[in-house]
């Protein structure tokens, strides 16, 4: 959907729940500052626990007083998940540098790492309360820490889209950024230690489609800022055809991931499509209008009504998407009435078939901006 959009329709990403950790208790510390770092871990994640599993009684003015003058629930959360990300990389270190050690290994099966899913099938129809997955490593921790914070990076640039078009296609970026890291760099490497049931979030081909479509809803905001500069019809269509192809590449590689991933979430994948479709039906209306600018009248009517005919076999399921897709699909059809009637009264040219057609090009003009994680770098030491 166009940005407006996105944000009432899919913040599934977000709605992630988890259990309680308390280092402390799994870990045994050689020192008093060992210890006091393991329980500020645990601190740090108790309040990051608190805010998506919504069982925090803190006020909103006292949660504004902790963060600092922050009024946004999102940046709040934001600003929680980075207080506690260098503290969990550091521990991941020194436990990776002790790991083979039996007794970390005794501790680490203690660990009980507990995250629901917000892209599986379950998450919709679960009554009983969500569905949790339980995974005792500590790069899973690590993983989905990210994700949630890839998600909130997202959730932040839908709710400052109104206000500031850069601040969002930056913060889309990030998100896009974070992303990839998590793919390539965490998951990529977790994937043989997680051969029990896991969550989509703990797939790597989920984490980089989740990249794919911020960088889609990065370039929407790009979109948007030509069209207010009122850019011609030729460039937006490259743009929102560019988009088209960025969520085609995320297509691809979600059908490998659903051979790891079989209970991924029908919405997830319907919101894909439909974003995908959404954004092929604007890069042909702004392709005929350049058509039309070029002379070409009878070619625009062509691509109009091939346009038309491909949109009505890919109405979006969800009701709130379908009204925007039949919006444009209206808007569509009144323009080409327009073109039509021009062309019967003054042009009188040829209508191409389908197979004479010219296709929209795509471009690509953003970019993802990388991840580079902080380390606390202080020293813990085990018992071991």
């Amino acid at each position: 959907m166009n940005q407006s959009q996105c944000k009432d329709s899919f913040q599934d990403p977000a709605k992630l729940k988890t259990k309680k950790i308390v280092f402390e208790d799994i870990y045994p510390a050689h020192d008093s500052g060992t210890l006091e770092q393991l329980k500020e871990l645990s601190s740090k994640r108790r309040v990051i626990e608190e805010s998506i599993n919504e069982s925090s009684f803190i006020t909103e003015a006292i949660a504004r007083e902790m963060s600092g003058g922050l009024t946004s629930h999102c940046e709040q959360d934001l600003q929680k998940l980075e207080q506690y990300l260098p503290l969990l990389v550091n521990l991941v270190h020194h436990v990776d540098l002790v790991g083979n050690n039996s007794r970390m290994v005794h501790c680490t099966s203690d660990l009980k790492i507990r995250w629901s899913s917000a892209l599986s099938s379950s998450f919709f129809f679960n009554l009983m309360g969500p569905k949790f997955f339980q995974i005792d490593y500590l790069r899973f921790e690590l993983g989905m820490i990210l994700f949630l914070y890839g998600a909130m990076l997202r959730e932040w640039a839908l709710e400052v889209l109104s206000t500031d078009l850069v601040q969002s296609a930056t913060l889309f970026r990030k998100a896009a950024g974070v992303y990839h890291y998590l793919a390539h760099e965490v998951l990529s490497s977790l994937q043989p230690s997680l051969a029990q049931e896991r969550p989509p979030e703990a797939v790597s081909g989920v984490s980089a489609v989740m990249s794919l479509i911020c960088l889609a809803e990065a370039q929407a905001v790009t979109v948007r800022k030509a069209e207010e500069k009122g850019n011609t019809g030729s460039l937006l269509a490259k743009l929102h055809y560019g988009i088209t192809q960025l969520l085609d590449e995320a297509t691809g590689i979600l059908h490998s991931a659903i051979k790891e991933c079989k209970d991924l979430s029908v919405r997830f994948v319907d919101f894909i499509s439909s974003c995908k479709a959404l954004h092929e039906l604007r890069s042909y209306k702004y392709f005929a209008e350049g058509l039309m600018i070029a002379g070409q009248v009878g070619v625009a009517i062509g691509v109009l009504r091939n346009a038309l005919i491909n949109a009505e076999k890919k109405l979006p399921g969800e009701d709130s998407w379908r009204l925007v897709f039949k919006q444009e699909i209206d808007d569509i059809t009144g323009l080409l009435r327009k073109y039509e009637h021009e062309n019967e009264f003054v042009w009188h040219e040829k209508i191409p078939i389908d197979d004479e057609l010219p296709l929209p090009q795509g471009n690509k003009i953003v970019s993802f901006i990388p991840y580079h994680p902080q380390r606390w770098e202080r020293a813990l030491v085990f018992k071991i």
